[in-house]
């Protein structure tokens, strides 16, 4: 297999499903890199053509929504990106692993990717899964920290992003769409606490932190630890949502009312799902306009015991919009996590076969230096503290 950044006389020839905020930067980056031949597939034509004037891609005008189309079109590709809203990742990602192909994921759907892992193994795939920031980085870091120590004894994870400027009324922007965003809101939070597992509401526990050159942020409970909850054995584990203060409440209030119910219901005699007509009024709502600036804030802290001393390892990051390439933070923060990824694959560094949650890349050194190295280079970086406690 040819290496990255060397010349090559083939290229590697990587699909992107999904020209969307988040997708559409993966494909920007994956193309700066002249081994590697990118391919955009979206049934968005006006985004397609919008990518195509930036930087040099084929595209693909799809129906992502019809698995026997996507079947063809990743057919000859050596990787698939999957950059499809959640509630299509769980089958898109099966049937790239049915075909043989290599994939790294950032869509974060419900269901358990684990189910995927046999299926994974037998048709020889790679297949990262919940590659964004967090989880995704988050997981990464953790992985890393882990090998360190000779026991971890908690993990946390604060994350969020937002828009640098408040907006009445909501003062929040989506990067993703707002049906993923909803469910962030719907979906139960799981944590872990003195290693039991702890199943709570969305939007629960709240609690308020200050955080240099942004402010009082809120906190909340969601579903953010997904597969560390099955590979790692670490006592308390706990990932909250970052927002301005009051967002909590306004969402409670959308939830309990029934905003965001999935069950139709009759209204004049059409039946309608209630979060389907939420998303629509909120996407006018939310959506990034281009010029709109966000930050991406995280906080990760790790505590556990090396030779008998307790240490706290504690990682934050403070992203902006690049104003220079007009890219959002979140999309950089996501986007570039995954190609880091993605690279580290198609480089043969990592080499593992199955379902592949961040956390084992991680646990590589010279993988986890790799990524986190990549990162760095685009100026998405952490500050880190390593304290005795």
């Amino acid at each position: 297999m040819c290496k990255i950044f060397t010349d090559c006389e083939l290229k590697l020839k990587v699909i992107v499903l999904g020209a969307g905020l988040v997708g559409n930067v993966i494909a920007q980056d994956l193309a700066e890199d002249t081994n590697i031949q990118v391919t955009v597939a979206d049934i968005n034509e006006e985004a397609l053509e919008s990518l195509k004037e930036k930087v040099d891609v084929q595209t693909v005008t799809a129906d992502l929504s019809n698995q026997e189309l996507i079947k063809t079109i990743i057919a000859d590709h050596d990787m698939v990106i999957g950059a499809l809203p959640g509630f299509m990742g769980y089958v898109t990602l099966k049937t790239i692993i049915e075909q043989g192909k290599d994939v790294v994921d950032i869509s974060f759907f419900e269901e358990d990717p684990f189910s995927l892992d046999e299926l994974a193994k037998e048709n020889g795939v790679t297949a990262v899964v919940d590659c964004g920031v967090a989880p995704g980085l988050s997981n990464i870091v953790l992985g890393f920290v882990d090998t360190l120590m000779d026991k971890t004894e908690s993990f946390l994870c604060f994350v969020g992003g937002l828009p640098q400027v408040r907006e009445w009324p909501y003062e929040y922007k989506a990067p993703f769409s707002p049906s993923d965003v909803i469910e962030v809101y719907i979906r139960l939070a799981r944590y872990i606490e003195d290693g039991e597992e702890v199943i709570m509401p969305a939007l629960s526990e709240p609690e308020l932190l200050e955080f240099e050159e942004v402010g009082t942020l809120e906190a909340f409970n969601t579903d953010g630890l997904r597969t560390l909850i099955r590979t790692f054995d670490i006592p308390n584990m706990k990932e909250k949502t970052l927002r301005y203060p009051g967002h909590i409440e306004k969402m409670r209030m959308f939830r309990e009312t029934g905003f965001f119910d999935k069950q139709e219901i009759y209204v004049k005699g059409v039946k309608i799902a209630p979060r389907d007509l939420t998303s629509k009024l909120l996407f006018k709502m939310w959506k990034m306009e281009p010029g709109d600036e966000d930050l991406t804030v995280m906080k990760i802290i790790i505590e556990g015991i090396k030779n008998d001393q307790k240490i706290r390892y504690i990682y934050e990051m403070l992203d902006k919009y690049d104003k220079e390439k007009k890219i959002i933070s979140m999309a950089r923060t996501t986007g570039y996590t995954c190609t880091a990824v993605a690279k580290a694959i198609l480089t043969g560094k990592y080499k593992e076969k199955g379902i592949i949650p961040p956390e084992y890349l991680g646990k590589q050194s010279e993988v986890y230096h790799e990524i986190i190295n990549y990162l760095s280079d685009r100026k998405v970086a952490f500050s880190e503290k390593i304290l005795d406690i």
